[in-house]
């Protein structure tokens, strides 16, 4: 046995591909620039040389063509991990996703499968404007048929995507692109993280912090700076939105009978309402204290220096929201 590793992400990421692709030879890789470039933000170095043209696949630039293609190479037994390199782009696929691959299953009584993962990246930052910086994953959990998975840490990574690409559904596997060189502790030996469990990241009795993705890191940080003001805060991090382990989150509710839920896509309609919905329906009884929501604001992203702060939730919003629960504010 060997000690944990400091590793990104991204690196953590591309471990998962290479396990799975010598594992499984009806795994293979298809998106723009993954082959001989190593992918656009330089996470899929090696895969092209170690697997050759036909399982790492240089596509044209159309994602429409393209994902119709890895949904009928799932349906004949492939393994197709298809990256999209935005967010936002999801847009033009959304036929071949929410009216194909989700529905295969259901419409062709248990016949056919779809096992395609979808590799994309979420979140603002860099100043790339509103068509390559939203957070669309309340879309994807919206649609009955797709999972939906959101890692925050290398750790998490690295064992969800490789429960991913085994998994028989479509599932979407969303990264803040943000988090790519984000480093954490990863085992030298083979482990697996299974969809659908959430991950107390810090215990805690006075206020429950739900957060997803980036969003973890800052309600982290909040929470130490909320420590010295006397309030122990617990960070949860559901790591997939579907399935979505209420459990766990209902009964961290029930012990600290406060909670706020911290997402970084848009707050109206979005993930946000959907949990806090769920927890007054089955923790109504526990609270203390309105459940309480910060998302991003409903306004396109701006590419200005100066805006593009603006609509990303912040630890002192975090720790804002909390001292109102308590009427300290």
């Amino acid at each position: 046995m060997t000690g944990p590793r400091d590793l990104t992400l991204k690196k953590a990421m591309l471990e998962a591909l290479f396990d799975e692709m010598h594992r499984d030879p009806s795994v293979f890789i298809m998106g723009e620039d993954v082959g001989a470039a190593g992918g656009v933000f330089k996470h899929m170095e090696g895969l092209f040389e170690t697997f050759g043209a036909q399982r790492v696949i240089d596509t044209p630039i159309s994602e429409s063509a393209v994902f119709g293609a890895a949904v009928g190479a799932a349906m004949t037994g492939m393994r197709p991990i298809v990256e999209v390199m935005f967010c936002d782009f999801m847009t033009l696929i959304m036929d071949q996703l929410v009216n194909q691959a989700a529905k295969v299953h259901y419409m062709s009584g248990g016949g056919f499968s779809v096992p395609i993962t979808l590799l994309t990246t979420i979140g603002v930052g860099g100043n790339l404007g509103p068509q390559h910086s939203q957070s669309l994953h309340a879309w994807l959990a919206h649609v009955p048929g797709l999972k939906v998975v959101m890692p925050s840490t290398p750790y998490d990574a690295k064992g969800l995507l490789k429960s991913a690409v085994r998994d028989d559904n479509p599932v979407a596997f969303l990264v803040d692109r943000l988090l790519h060189n984000r480093k954490g502790d990863v085992p030298e030996e083979a482990y697996m993280v299974p969809l659908g469990q959430a991950d107390v990241k810090r215990e805690g009795r006075d206020v429950t912090i739900i957060a997803l993705s980036r969003m973890v890191k800052v309600a982290l940080e909040a929470s130490v700076d909320l420590e010295a003001r006397g309030i122990s805060a617990e960070v949860i991090d559901p790591r997939s939105l579907v399935p979505l382990d209420i459990e766990t989150l209902v009964h961290s509710v029930m012990k600290t009978s406060r909670v706020l839920i911290v997402d970084g896509g848009y707050q109206g309609f979005g993930v946000t309402g959907e949990l806090a919905a769920l927890i007054g329906e089955k923790a109504f009884d526990y609270l203390d204290a309105p459940v309480l929501r910060l998302g991003a604001p409903d306004v396109p992203i701006p590419f200005s220096r100066s805006l593009e702060p603006l609509v990303v939730p912040d630890k002192n919003q975090v720790i804002d929201n909390v001292l109102e629960m308590f009427g300290t504010r």
